[in-house]
């Protein structure tokens, strides 16, 4: 069995906002800004917003790959936060 590694999702290096470590497993994973990616496909695919978007939490977001998988994050303030809370 070999020892879980870093993994990255390839071609969205510009939407990487840093890393983590996982103290239990010991793997740092990578975490990436979901709207960043986004804006890649749009830019460099010519994908319209709400394709990219299909594409990725399709793809990408709901993807496991071992304990090494990215970490993929909607950047938001405290207060978007709270206000998505108070929403629901």
């Amino acid at each position: 069995m070999s020892e879980p590694q870093t993994l990255f999702a390839d071609g969205f290096d510009s939407a990487i906002i840093g890393i983590t470590s996982d103290r239990i497993n010991g793997v740092e994973r990578v975490v990436y800004d979901a709207w960043k990616m986004v804006e890649v496909l749009v830019e460099r695919d010519n994908m319209r917003p709400t394709e990219a978007l299909e594409y990725l939490e399709f793809n990408t977001f709901t993807a496991y790959v071992g304990e090494g998988t990215p970490i993929y994050v909607d950047v938001m303030t405290r207060e978007e936060i709270e206000q998505r809370l108070e929403e629901q």
